[in-house]
């Protein structure tokens, strides 16, 4: 497999992660892979063959793009041959205003949108392997579409806040980053997002016990239930459950036996 996370512009950076490529060889054998739940929206494109598989175990062929949101559990992916992916990794309250699309809860959305006719250059450009052209291409589409929207300062200061905390923050100290009323701040991010507050945090912090226990398998967890703000280290088990599916100790152990390092940044494709 091979990454590359590409830094937005300043003019994104309020509402954009990052932009990312992946390039997955399969075979010709099917393959599935798990997406692990963060503290991010993504909106995919990709090229290849790429199915959902539902809970019930059949497939269902997905377009591009299409958009990841917030999840509160893994997603199962089946591929063959090769695919390749470009992706938009949005903070959660920003993700919908920027598409102009109703907030909600879906984890995986399809939706009809002009953001579609990027796939068509796109396509082209992966194909030459062109991928800084492609993703130049992403960035200008995103920098267009951002001078029309206003920024909202209450969230970018919420977000900052809840960035740098990993999460590991009370609601009340989210707004008073933000210079807002708890109640102002739940109503305005509820809207954005359609998550609240504390949904986003809690998989904000999630996302940093994963991503050190990737890097760090040997990490002892009652330390790090302490200093991510967990109440022990059975609330963190409990809630790296509730999120992954697997215990900490499991994780940490595949982590171990089968990671390939591709940077600073977990990968969310896990191989089943």
């Amino acid at each position: 497999m091979h990454h590359q996370e590409f830094e937005p512009p300043e003019e994104l950076q309020d509402i954009i992660k990052c932009f990312w490529y992946n390039r997955k060889e399969s075979g010709e054998l099917e393959s599935s892979f798990e997406v692990v739940p963060d503290g991010y929206a993504e909106i995919i494109f990709y090229f290849g063959n790429l199915y959902s598989i539902s809970y019930n175990d059949g497939l269902q062929p997905l377009p591009s793009p299409f958009m990841m949101g917030l999840l509160n559990q893994p997603v199962l992916f089946n591929t063959q041959n090769r695919l390749e992916i470009i992706g938009i990794r949005c903070f959660p309250w920003t993700v919908f205003d920027l598409l102009g699309l109703p907030s909600g809860k879906d984890g995986l959305r399809i939706f009809e949108h002009p953001i579609a006719r990027l796939q068509l250059t796109l396509n082209k450009l992966i194909h030459a392997n062109r991928i800084d052209d492609a993703i130049a291409h992403v960035k200008q589409y995103f920098l267009n579409e951002r001078s029309q929207i206003g920024p909202d300062n209450t969230l970018f200061k919420a977000g900052v806040a809840m960035r740098e905390a990993k999460g590991a923050i009370l609601v009340s100290e989210v707004a008073a980053a933000a210079h807002a009323t708890v109640r102002t701040l739940e109503r305005r991010f509820k809207q954005s997002s359609g998550h609240t507050v504390k949904d986003v945090s809690g998989l904000m912090r999630f996302e940093e016990v994963r991503n050190r226990l990737w890097h760090y398998p040997e990490s002892n967890l009652a330390s790090l239930a302490q200093e991510l703000g967990y109440a022990d280290q059975a609330h963190l088990s409990k809630e790296f459950k509730r999120y992954s599916g697997t215990t900490p100790g499991v994780f940490a152990r595949k982590a171990k036996k089968g990671k390939q390092t591709v940077g600073s940044d977990f990968v969310a494709f896990v191989q089943a």
